[in-house]
Parts: C-alpha cells; sequence; structure tokens
C-alpha cells in the first residue's frame, strides 16, 4: 500500500518540477497502454536519467511504495497533480495570434485540463471578434479588461521580437503573473511575476552543434 504525504506548500527546485511534467506525461503514456504499475529503473530509461534520480523526486514529493511491483501508475499520476495543478485551474492567454500564436494554441489545447486557454490577443484589428483553434480573439487594447473578467493569470508571449518589450509590460501592468516567452528576446520582469523563455532557436542550434561535433 502506497504512502503518500503531500507536499502542496513547499516550493520545489525548477528541474524537479520539469521533470515531474516529464514523469507524468510518460506515465499517461503508460497508463493508456494499459500498464499499471512501473519501477524506478524503468521509467528513469525512458528520461536518460538514473532510478537515483527519480526515486529522489519521487520521494521529494512525499510518495512512495512498498509494492514490490514498483509504482502504482494511476496513483503516481494523481500525486504529482496534486503537486503541479491547481486545485480550480488556471486561465491562460495566447499574446499574438498569427503563425506561431495558433499552432501553440493548438499544440496546448486540451492537453491540462487545469491549463485553460481562454482567450488570445492581438493588435490586428481585423483579428479581434473572430475564433482560432476553437479560441476568441480580443484587441489587445481590451487586455486588462479581460484579464480581469477571465482572471487571467499566465500568458503565452508569442509576438514579433520587436514587440516583445513593450508587450510584457503591458501583460505585467494587467496582472499577469506567469509567462511562457516564445520570442527570441530576453526579456526582465518584477520578482513576482515568474518568466520561462523558450527559445527555439537557441535550442536548434546547440543540437546542431552536437551534430557537427560527432562528425568531428
Amino acid at each position: 500500500m502506497a504512502k503518500i504525504k503531500f507536499m502542496r506548500n513547499k516550493i520545489l527546485p525548477e528541474k524537479t518540477v520539469e521533470r515531474l511534467s516529464e514523469y507524468r506525461r510518460t506515465l499517461l503514456n503508460c497508463l493508456a497502454q494499459g500498464k499499471t504499475h512501473i519501477y524506478s529503473h524503468e521509467l528513469a530509461g525512458l528520461h536518460n536519467i538514473t532510478a537515483v534520480q527519480v526515486r529522489r523526486d519521487i520521494m521529494f514529493i512525499g510518495y512512495s511504495s512498498s509494492q514490490r511491483k514498483g509504482y502504482d501508475v494511476n496513483e503516481l499520476i494523481m500525486v504529482i497533480g496534486s503537486i503541479l495543478d491547481s486545485d480550480e485551474g488556471l486561465n491562460v492567454a495566447v499574446i499574438g495570434i498569427g503563425n506561431l500564436g495558433r499552432a501553440v494554441t493548438h499544440y496546448f489545447m486540451g492537453k491540462r485540463s487545469k491549463l485553460n486557454i481562454v482567450a488570445s490577443f492581438d493588435i490586428d484589428p481585423d483579428k479581434a471578434g473572430r475564433e482560432f483553434v476553437g479560441v476568441k480573439c480580443y484587441s489587445i487594447d481590451d487586455f486588462n479588461d479581460m484579464v480581469k473578467s477571465h482572471n487571467i493569470l499566465i500568458a503565452l508571449l508569442t509576438v514579433p521580437a520587436d514587440a516583445a518589450v513593450d508587450t510584457v509590460a503591458k501583460l505585467i501592468d494587467g496582472g499577469i503573473e506567469g509567462i511562457l516567452n516564445f520570442t527570441t528576446v530576453p526579456l526582465n520582469v518584477p520578482d513576482h511575476v515568474y518568466l520561462e523563455e523558450y527559445d527555439m532557436i537557441t535550442s536548434l542550434e546547440k543540437i546542431a552543434y552536437f551534430v557537427k561535433a560527432k562528425k568531428g
């Protein structure tokens, strides 16, 4: 029988949170394939890390199992969810509904029940009032009012690079508390706003470097 000690009020290290999210995605795939239990070394092998790291992460969130057949997949999914997810869910907006914004919206839609993309915003007046990927677009001029009425706390930033800095200032002024930055511009935000920056160009150049290095 598993022992669970929830650790909702403890702030976890960023890398631990990243791995927990990755574990859950893998465990959901395992569950869909009919797998009910998994050993730490199996989960580690799927993520190219050590079994010690997996066990440390899972113990860190207060979960342990004495079952010889490994972790209960469904139970561990629920425990990770209790750590990562908000009980009531969090509302998200996409800022900039061009090609990248639409692709990002399509990718995220329906992936997590506790993260809801409820609106998109754009400076193009022809996009206001239309739906893109099932999400209604609003004028960026209406941002502050819509943030309040829709209780939006998180923004996915997909605007052109030259608009990134000014747009972020508007997001912060409107009450956004978390930003995922898909632009190539490094951003500065106040301490009360959590910023995650995802630079696809840097990631691709990193891959290209190691491909080149292997060729000698």
